[in-house]
C-alpha cells in the first residue's frame, strides 16, 4: 500500500500500536474503498465518548479477547470511522484527534475546521 497523507497532505504518522488500530490494524487511519465506516479519525478516546458509542451500538470498550481486543479505556487512541466522530461531534462530546495521524479522506465527511478545534497536536 502507498502511503496515505493527513489532513496536511503530509505522510500520516501513526496512531496507535498500543492498542493495535485501523481498519487494517497496522497502528495507521489508513483506509479503502471497502472501509465502508472509514476508520479514518485518529482520536484520544475519554470514558464520556466511549459510553456514547457504546449507547449507539459500538462497544468499544468491553474486551473481546476472540479478536484479540482488549477494549479501550480513556486515553487510548484509536481510528474512529468518521461518521461517528461527526456524529459526538454534532453532540457535543467528540473527542480530542491527533491531526497528523488522521487520513485526508476524512476531509469528505468533517471539515477540517471542525476537527481543529478537537486536535491535541497542534502548536
Amino acid at each position: 500500500m502507498e502511503n496515505q497523507k493527513n489532513v496536511f497532505g503530509e505522510d500520516i504518522k501513526e496512531c496507535s500500536c498500543t492498542p493495535m488500530t485501523g481498519f487494517f490494524r497496522d497502528g495507521y487511519c489508513n483506509t479503502r474503498a471497502d472501509d465502508v465506516g472509514s476508520h479514518t479519525v485518529c482520536a484520544q478516546v475519554t470514558e464520556e465518548f466511549l459510553v456514547y458509542s457504546k449507547g449507539k451500538g459500538n462497544d468499544l470498550s468491553t474486551p473481546m479477547p476472540e479478536f484479540g481486543f482488549d477494549g479501550l479505556t480513556e486515553g487510548d487512541r484509536w481510528c474512529l470511522c468518521a461518521q461517528r466522530w461527526k456524529e459526538a461531534f454534532d453532540d457535543g462530546i467528540a473527542p480530542k484527534v491527533i491531526l497528523e495521524a488522521t487520513n485526508q479522506k476524512v476531509l469528505d465527511i468533517i471539515p477540517l475546521e471542525d476537527l481543529k478545534q478537537y486536535a491535541i497536536d497542534l502548536v
